[in-house]
């Protein structure tokens, strides 16, 4: 495609306003490490919540969910659906948790919960092995869309592309650090709203599918409206489909696996922006207004163009016919999505292409922000030079940033699909779910706990990815089976060394109590006498709330749950279902303040 003037007008403009944000806060920014990679601590919740769904706004989401539904149909969604399970716990049992620790970062964690050189060690492997190795793999499969984007929509070769995207990138991340970050974020996430819903209506607009009517009744789409799977098993195919694409997810994966942005027990930039707020509920009502608008407000545009694609584009050879351009190794399902952006009249095109614009950068400068973080606070500033002032701080993190960038986009030149690094991401986290939900409430989970979940399941990962086929070529195994193997060898290996080795200094444990306040029947061996007199020790007890957060997490989910289902079938124009959805909705949303404001009154500690 050509754009013409009018579309590189807002192009131009979008790339000139976030250039500016950076410039006009990078001296603020440069102060100290705090202020660079936290904004100070004082951002609120509206502003960070809006943050974090701009950062998983991202070019790859809407290539993935088409990836999904062309395969498998609008239910195929359920396999990152579920993870709101996962951030509505975060919401109401462990936002507080973290935002009252007071660390720079969700890895300085280690050392204040763990003692010893294990604590040191863990501490600083996580930092390179999040904050570079898996945050590179993740910004790779960002960039892994842009490269795509850029193919179909301007003509431009994968390295053309790269380069272009990720330098005003960096540019604004290194100068502004995260306050550059969410400032920039609420503009990406209103022009990125903007731009799906435009693209969802000019593909409904299209005469070969005959707006929403034509769309439902169509054939080719027939099979793939349902949002929930079909539970008629006496059809080939449909039970294996049920486990792999709804049962595993909610029974399982939701609270078993590490993915970014959906970590169990919060952490990443997720904790990054929870750690920023003026205190613990603002750090609450952030995380909330992020998976209320994750979850509910944004995937049926991108769903509703997925479904015209099937419809315009049928098969992998018409994407191939209509692109012969693009090498064959990126000819995706997923390439179906900026496809039927080439349909949008100029004008809106560079509207929209902004708005994928806006997507990738909110993606990449917080991954960005917070990779460097990991690298200056947790490594280069613990192990390297403890004593390095604020400035030199900030100009490592900088100079981390432009290094990540480059290995970012080197291993996106790699990659195929969507679909293949979701799977191989999410596998690599298998297993470590549950450590990071229960080494809040249980005092014996220790760091080699933690050292061990983390290798067990990297191993696990890395043999179903590279030799199981290879020593058992006739035993091939579903990728949801391979899934819950890692879940079961990692959990049964982590907790085999937390029982076996020394836990954690008793001193650190009774300290680790007095700042976050976790509560529970897990700690009482810890809090049960104080060693100078043998009375108990009252610093350190507080309330059981978790069973009242879990409360407010099933009503927040079943919430958002309805509010997605209501607006599918307004959308296939079903009357009956939409209303008792809507009211499904209401209700759970009246609970969930009820719970929540009683649970708040019965807290000593909380913050207002």
């Amino acid at each position: 495609m050509r754009l013409q003037f009018i579309d590189w007008v807002s192009v131009v403009g979008f790339f000139a306003v976030a250039l500016c944000i950076g410039v006009a806060v990078s001296r603020r920014a440069g102060r100290s490490s705090a202020e660079f990679f936290l904004s100070g601590r004082k951002m609120p919740w509206w502003l960070l919540g809006i943050s974090m769904v701009a950062t998983t706004f991202s070019t790859d989401t809407p290539n993935l969910v088409t990836d999904i539904v062309r395969q498998q149909g609008v239910a195929g969604n359920w396999i990152w659906w579920a993870f709101l399970l996962t951030g509505m716990l975060t919401a109401f049992v462990y936002a507080q948790l973290w935002r009252r620790t007071g660390v720079l970062t969700d890895v300085e964690f280690y050392e204040l919960r763990y003692s010893g050189r294990s604590a040191a060690f863990l501490r600083g492997f996580r930092a390179l092995y999040l904050g570079v190795l898996f945050n590179v793999v993740v910004m790779a499969a960002v960039s892994l869309a842009a490269i795509k984007i850029g193919g179909v929509m301007l003509g431009l070769t994968p390295v053309q592309t790269l380069t272009i995207a990720l330098l005003v990138t960096t540019v604004y991340s290194t100068l502004g650090g995260l306050r550059s970050v969410i400032l920039t974020d609420f503009l990406l996430f209103i022009v990125a709203m903007f731009g799906s819903v435009a693209a969802a209506v000019v593909a409904l607009r299209l005469p070969q599918v005959g707006g929403l009517r034509g769309l439902v009744g169509h054939p080719a789409v027939a099979g793939k409206l349902s949002i929930l799977p079909d539970f008629d098993f006496s059809v080939p195919g449909n039970a294996d489909f049920v486990v792999a694409a709804f049962v595993v997810p909610l029974a399982v994966q939701w609270w078993a696996a590490w993915y970014p942005g959906a970590e169990p027990g919060g952490g990443g930039y997720i904790a990054q922006r929870m750690l920023a707020a003026r205190n613990e509920a603002h750090a609450v009502g952030a995380t909330v207004l992020f998976n209320a608008a994750h979850y509910a407000l944004r995937p049926w545009p991108w769903i509703l163009v997925a479904l015209c694609s099937l419809i315009v584009f049928p098969d992998l050879a018409a994407l191939q016919a209509r692109f012969p351009e693009i090498p064959a190794d990126k000819i995706g399902h997923d390439l179906a999505y900026p496809a039927m952006l080439t349909y949008l009249p100029h004008g809106l095109l560079g509207l929209v292409l902004a708005s994928l614009i806006a997507a990738y950068m909110s993606t990449i400068s917080t991954h960005l922000n917070w990779g460097s973080s990991y690298v200056v606070n947790d490594f280069y500033k613990r192990f390297v030079d403890p004593q390095a002032g604020e400035r030199r701080l900030v100009f490592v993190g900088r100079i981390s940033t432009i290094v990540m960038v480059v290995l970012a986009a080197a291993l996106a030149l790699a990659l195929q699909n969507a679909l293949q690094v979701f799977a191989i991401i999410l596998q690599i986290g298998a297993g470590t779910g549950p450590l990071f939900l229960v080494r809040w409430f249980w005092w014996r989970i220790n760091a080699w706990s933690e050292i061990t979940a983390m290798i067990v399941s990297f191993a696990v990962a890395l043999y179903f990815q590279f030799a199981h086929a290879r020593i058992f070529p006739r035993f091939e195994l579903a990728i949801s089976m391979q899934f819950l193997i890692g879940v079961a060898v990692t959990t049964v290996a982590w907790i085999g060394v937390t029982l076996v080795t020394r836990p954690t200094d008793n001193a650190r444990l009774r300290e680790f109590c007095r700042l976050a306040r976790p509560g529970g029947p897990g700690w009482r061996r810890v809090i049960e006498t104080d060693p100078s007199d043998g009375a108990p020790d009252r610093a350190v007890e507080a309330g059981w709330d978790v069973p009242r957060g879990i409360v407010c997490m099933i009503a927040g989910s079943s919430a958002v749950y309805a509010t997605l289902f209501a607006t599918g079938h307004a959308l296939y124009g079903e009357l009956g279902p939409t209303l008792a959805f809507a009211l499904i909705a209401v209700v759970s949303v009246l609970v969930l303040f009820r719970s929540w404001r009683r649970a708040r009154r019965l807290d000593p500690g909380v913050q207002t």
